[in-house]
């Protein structure tokens, strides 16, 4: 998992059902997010695909959860862009989409 200089963390995929659901657990990452799991579950309807978003498991609310809720939705909307265009949005450009 790369998020950038400084940022370099670690996981195993703690869960997996083909089509249905992918999750993993971080196992190398600043203090907070370790024991932390990240998981998407999917969900189709009529040939559309819902996509459920967590990030569960952390010890307190804190500044660093904080920070993590705001760039979810940022990585989440990048992802987006990739898998309906096509669109791969550099590291560095990616406030700026």
């Amino acid at each position: 998992m790369g998020f950038g200089p400084g940022y370099d963390w670690r996981a195993v995929v703690t869960r997996c059902v083909r089509g249905k659901e992918f999750e993993w657990g971080i196992t190398e990452a600043d203090d907070d997010w370790l024991g932390t799991s990240v998981g998407f579950v999917f969900a189709e309807t009529d040939g559309v695909t819902q996509v459920q978003f967590h990030h569960t498991g952390w010890p307190k609310t804190n500044e660093h959860y904080r920070i993590s809720c705001y760039c979810w939705p940022m990585y989440l909307r990048l992802l987006r862009r990739y898998v309906e265009f096509g669109e791969v949005v550099p590291y560095a450009d990616r406030l700026d989409v």
